[in-house]
């Protein structure tokens, strides 16, 4: 579904809004958002091999050029913060040697949480596009509107629902696996 957030300091439900913006369309070189989640959804399925929660990102430049792509890895890495979405604003921002990542668009195969949430907001993405909706600790939809909280100094445009099935089932499947060992 899309949302669109409005203009920063506009109170109101983004659900009550339409989006007119750019993000309609894919990025140059993208024929639809659902390839863009396919992308994503590889790196989800990398770390489920690895034994990590399988959420896979990547990061678009507003030509469509891949900034960055990665998996789920805080088991990997020892580090708490290196979600998938974490991991390519890090890598993206490295790349383009800016931490705003202005016009950027991230998708990822899991409702960003609370960390998340707040990284795309610091680093200014302009869209984002997830697939699942987290029902324990989505900070976007799910358990908090955190794209319409009042102090926010930056808003962008988010669609969800791209491939959710998909997405969740790779979810489904990983824990339903670790609960049978």
């Amino acid at each position: 579904m899309l949302r669109d957030p409005g203009p920063s300091g506009l109170r109101g439900s983004p659900r009550d809004s339409i989006m007119t913006n750019a993000i309609l369309t894919p990025p140059p070189g993208w024929d639809s958002w659902e390839s863009i989640m396919h992308r994503a959804l590889a790196q989800a399925h990398k770390a489920a091999q690895h034994g990590e929660v399988p959420v896979g990102a990547i990061l678009l430049s507003p030509t469509g050029e891949v900034l960055a792509e990665a998996c789920n890895a805080p088991l990997t890495m020892n580090d708490p913060s290196a979600h998938a979405e974490m991991l390519v604003l890090r890598r993206g921002a490295e790349k383009i040697g800016n931490y705003r990542l202005t016009d950027c668009v991230l998708a990822c195969t899991l409702e960003p949480c609370m960390m998340c949430l707040g990284a795309m907001i610091h680093a200014r993405i302009g869209g984002l596009i997830f697939g699942a909706r987290d029902l324990k600790s989505g900070a976007l939809v799910s358990r908090m509107d955190g794209a319409d909280l009042p102090f926010m100094n930056h808003r962008f445009p988010y669609i969800d629902g791209i491939l959710a099935d998909e997405c969740s089932a790779v979810l489904t499947d990983f824990f339903q696996n670790r609960r049978s060992k």
